[in-house]
C-alpha cells in the first residue's frame, strides 16, 4: 500500500479577464455598458452579490483536480450541475502497482484505530490481487477495494456552484476529509477572487496543519 495526502490543482486562467467576462454579461441586465472601465468589474459585481443577483456568475467556470479518497468523491458528484471526469476503478487495474490509499488524518497518533483501518486496507489488497490472479478482471475486483482508496477527478462548476459547494463543503458539518480539501480551496479562491468568495464562511477550528496543498497549474 501507498499513503499519500490529498491535493486540488486549480486550473489557471486570467482571472482578471474572467471577472470582466461577467461584468460584460451583467451590464446588459441594467443597460450600463458605458459604466465599464479597466477596474469597474470587481465593484459591479460586489454589486450583484449583494443584491442576490447570482445568475450573472453562471457565466464563468472554473476546473479543480481533486486528489481524494472514494467517499469524498462521491460527495463531490453529488453537486449536480457540474462537469465530471474521474479515475475508473473499471478501466484502471492496479495488479501491478501497490493500492494507493489516501491517510486519514484523523486516526493518526491513534495506534487501535489506525492499525485497525490499515489492516483492512492490507486484506483489501490482497483480496483484490487474489481476484485478480483467480481470473476476475479489475471491474469484478473493485468490489473489495476500500472507501481510502486514492481517485483523482476533474470538476468543473461555474462560480455559482463553486459558491455553493464551498458553503456547504467548508462547513463544520461537513466531513472532515472533505474539510480538509475545501477549506484550502476555499482560501486560495479568496486570493484569486476575492470580490465573490470573500463572504463565504468556513470552519476555522479545522487544524491547518491538516490542509491539503492546493496548487495552481
Amino acid at each position: 500500500m501507498k499513503l499519500i495526502k490529498p491535493e486540488a490543482h486549480i486550473e489557471n486562467q486570467d482571472w482578471t479577464s474572467l471577472l470582466q467576462r461577467l461584468e460584460t454579461k451583467g451590464r446588459v441586465c441594467y443597460k450600463s455598458e458605458w459604466r465599464m472601465t479597466d477596474d469597474s468589474a470587481e465593484p459591479f459585481i460586489k454589486f450583484l452579490i449583494q443584491r442576490g443577483h447570482l445568475s450573472v456568475l453562471e457565466h464563468a467556470s472554473v476546473s479543480v483536480k481533486f486528489t481524494v479518497d472514494r467517499g469524498v468523491s462521491h460527495e463531490i458528484v453529488r453537486h449536480r450541475i457540474g462537469a465530471y471526469s474521474q479515475e475508473s476503478t473499471r478501466f484502471c487495474n492496479y495488479e501491478e502497482d501497490d493500492i494507493t490509499l489516501i491517510e486519514p488524518f484523523f486516526f493518526a497518533g491513534g495506534y487501535l484505530k489506525w492499525s485497525a483501518w490499515e489492516r483492512a486496507c492490507s486484506e483489501a489488497e490482497s483480496m483484490y490481487q487474489r481476484l485478480l490472479d483467480s481470473g476476475a478482471t479489475a471491474q469484478e475486483a473493485r468490489s473489495v477495494l476500500p472507501n481510502s482508496l486514492k481517485t483523482e477527478l476533474w470538476a468543473t462548476y461555474n462560480l455559482r456552484v463553486w459558491r455553493h459547494f464551498l458553503e456547504l463543503r467548508a462547513a463544520k458539518t461537513a466531513h472532515p476529509q472533505m474539510r480538509q480539501v475545501a477549506i484550502p480551496l476555499l482560501l486560495k479562491f479568496k486570493e484569486l477572487m476575492p470580490v465573490i468568495f470573500d463572504g463565504i464562511p468556513y470552519d476555522t477550528a479545522f487544524p491547518i496543519k491538516h490542509y491539503a496543498e492546493v496548487i495552481i497549474v
